[in-house]
């Protein structure tokens, strides 16, 4: 079988096309003939090596796979079913989706939700499912559209472009955050944000607090830009924080926390349990999916290309998704 597999290389960790048997995935119950996976920023590390994602080694690569069950030990999955997995450490610890085959425990395998293609399920992905967990955590802690706008950061990434449309399509107002507001602005507008603005636009210069501006939002980014919009969120809004791309401390008060009754909802897709992310994936096949989303995920690729696509990922010169169809 054909995988492209994070190895050790004289230079550390790179991903390299080659031929394995099957008896050498991790284990599991499940074998999945892989048709489709997707690109994001944790595979683009681990295959370019500019991030030690991979903590086993030799491991194949891709956190995302879909496709059809080969054979399962466990009753609730069969030959020929369509399932998918996100997450749940796959390039991590276990064998990815970059990959004729993928094993992987039954617990991890969600089965294909109706309103769904296997290639729509790896367009959305990882991005997809983390933006739809991040509404639903919004919904469970009462956030409404009447609360006010919802700031969405890292706006031109997978996620941030899948929030902005799905919290459109929910009727919520999106405001997305993005150091591109001139070359992506007209886009982000396009998929249902209401305005661009960039982080420096949310400086609070030092203060815990600002004014009341916007009802809540979807954070990728951590850091001081965090540390800034948690001071201009309502009374009794939510901030779901799903990434640390502008790094992991968080330096702020208490003062939105106890004077505002703001929360801060972490947000964990990896090891999401089966009832919600069940839930969440029957929504992205129904309400919460994406209707610009052969827009978002603008090219399919084969394995050969995912080099240097993840290349550019790591450059800071791609947007939106791309798939890989594994069989090519």
């Amino acid at each position: 079988m054909r995988a492209l597999r994070i190895i050790d290389t004289d230079d550390g960790p790179r991903g390299r096309i080659t031929e394995m048997d099957q008896a050498e995935l991790t284990a599991g119950e499940v074998v999945i003939a892989a048709r489709y996976s997707s690109l994001n920023y944790k595979d683009a590390l681990a295959i370019t090596g500019a991030g030690k994602i991979a903590r086993k080694r030799p491991l194949n690569a891709g956190i995302d796979v879909a496709g059809v069950v080969r054979s399962s030990e466990d009753g609730r999955f069969h030959p020929g079913d369509d399932v998918l997995v996100t997450g749940w450490q796959l390039s991590e610890t276990r064998d990815g989706g970059l990959a004729d085959l993928v094993r992987v425990p039954a617990d991890c395998v969600t089965a294909l939700p109706p309103g769904l293609t296997l290639w729509e399920a790896m367009a959305l992905g990882t991005a997809g499912f983390t933006a739809g967990l991040a509404i639903s955590r919004l919904r469970d802690n009462f956030q409404t559209p009447e609360a006010g706008p919802i700031l969405v950061t890292g706006a031109s990434g997978g996620v941030g472009m899948f929030a902005i449309q799905m919290l459109a399509q929910a009727g919520f107002s999106p405001v997305a955050v993005t150091r591109r507001v001139e070359a992506q602005g007209k886009a982000l507008r396009e998929l249902g944000a209401n305005d661009v603005i960039a982080p420096d636009d949310l400086d609070l210069a030092g203060k815990p607090l600002g004014k009341e501006l916007y009802g809540g939002a979807i954070d990728a980014l951590g850091g001081q830009v965090l540390a800034d919009m948690l001071g201009q969120i309502v009374q009794f809004g939510n901030v779901a924080a799903i990434g640390l791309a502008a790094g992991p401390k968080l330096e702020t008060t208490v003062m939105p926390f106890i004077l505002r009754g703001v929360s801060l909802l972490g947000i964990n897709s990896v090891e999401c349990l089966a009832p919600r992310r069940d839930a969440v994936w029957s929504e992205l096949a129904g309400a919460l999916k994406p209707a610009q989303l052969e827009h978002i995920a603008h090219e399919t690729i084969g394995m050969n290309d995912v080099h240097a696509v993840c290349d550019a990922i790591v450059a800071g010169e791609h947007s939106g998704r791309t798939v890989v169809d594994v069989t090519r």
